[in-house]
């Protein structure tokens, strides 16, 4: 195993295998690599006692099903994982299909196989759903207030690198367009999407020399948005692009900092006065900065055509699973507050 010494190939499913875990010197970051997901490094140590004493006792085979509800309402996101996680188990699995939407106390995933085949992996499949859904619910909630207009995740840079390419692919999973890590995009099946950051401009010297160098350079599929806040007066800025650049340039983005006021509704209303008296009205306008649903649709109505929404999203709660073991030997059977046996949801689809 890359990163832990002494655990290659194995199945973490002892206490001895846990103390015999060594972690490598020259181990790069605290992610966890696949494969210590895979063998069980990073659930909880109560499972591994767990998953110990059954086997003592000749028990870790029980037949169960258990069943996996949410806390509150939301997107279902990070069942594929959940399916990679448990590919060569045996185990049956029913799930809501991805981008589902969810009730509060809805299950939405439902096991049934021997315990010792998933009863160990209970913290990564929980981890996966919380998350993912999280992300993918926040999401849902900037696209619904763009509407129509596109929304792009540009949440990357607001979490660990490890993490960032999950929560934007759980992001197109809730509605986002598209999303600026490459790694999220190409995971999703798309190309990454961004424009220019502000050190361009900056190192340039001139948002229109910086513009024309982008458009002389990037291949002619690469939309020409370019940032009009770094120097001067974004909607002087927005002009002297559109002039340069003309049929050329695709849209303008407002990344205006907070302490400059931030993207105000009577700014966008003012560029986009601007540009269509000059008679561009073909230049869309790109708004970012701390944007959040109330934002993005007072934003909207004053004349935005798309958003880059990062915080938001990056920062959404994870949604609490709860998993119960429901039937233990073919018999109803859990703790207390729940109601025993199979909970019934039509909307569960046979996934294994």
């Amino acid at each position: 195993m890359k990163g832990v010494k002494g655990m290659k190939d194995s199945f973490i499913d002892s206490l001895a295998r846990v103390a015999g875990i060594r972690i490598d010197p020259k181990r790069k970051f605290y992610s966890a690599t696949p494969e210590e997901i895979l063998c069980g490094a990073t659930t909880d140590i109560y499972f591994v006692r767990t998953h110990e004493i059954l086997s003592e006792l000749g028990l870790i085979n029980t037949p169960v099903m258990a069943e996996v509800f949410c806390r509150r309402e939301g997107v279902f996101a990070g069942i594929k994982e959940v399916m990679d996680l448990l590919e060569d188990k045996d185990v049956e699995v029913w799930a809501l299909p991805e981008g589902s939407s969810m009730q509060g106390k809805e299950v939405v995933l439902r096991l049934k196989g021997p315990y010792g085949e998933f009863g160990i992996f209970e913290t990564p499949i929980l981890g996966f759903l919380a998350s993912s859904s999280g992300w993918a619910t926040a999401a849902r909630l900037a696209k619904e207030a763009a509407g129509e207009k596109p929304v792009l995740c540009f949440g990357a840079r607001h979490i660990h690198p490890a993490v960032a390419p999950v929560m934007e692919r759980a992001a197109i999973v809730g509605g986002c367009d598209g999303a600026s890590c490459i790694l999220a995009a190409k995971l999703a099946g798309r190309e990454p999407q961004g424009t220019i950051p502000h050190a361009m401009i900056l190192i340039i010297g001139d948002t229109v020399k910086a513009a024309l160098a982008y458009h002389r350079l990037m291949p002619p599929d690469a939309p020409r948005t370019v940032l009009v806040d770094t120097f001067k007066d974004e909607a002087e800025e927005a002009l002297r692009v559109a002039e340069a650049l003309g049929l050329g340039l695709t849209g303008v983005r407002l990344d205006t900092p907070g302490e400059r006021g931030g993207v105000t509704p009577e700014l966008v209303k003012e560029v986009r006065a601007r540009l269509d008296q000059k008679g561009y009205n073909h230049v869309r306008i790109f708004v970012s900065g701390g944007l959040t649903p109330e934002r993005i649709r007072v934003l909207s109505e004053a004349g935005a055509d798309a958003f880059g929404v990062g915080s938001y999203i990056s920062g959404a709660a994870p949604i609490d699973m709860t998993l119960d073991l429901k039937e233990v030997n073919g018999t109803p059977l859990t703790k207390r507050g729940r109601i025993p046996g199979e909970t019934p949801n039509e909307r569960l689809v046979k996934m294994k």
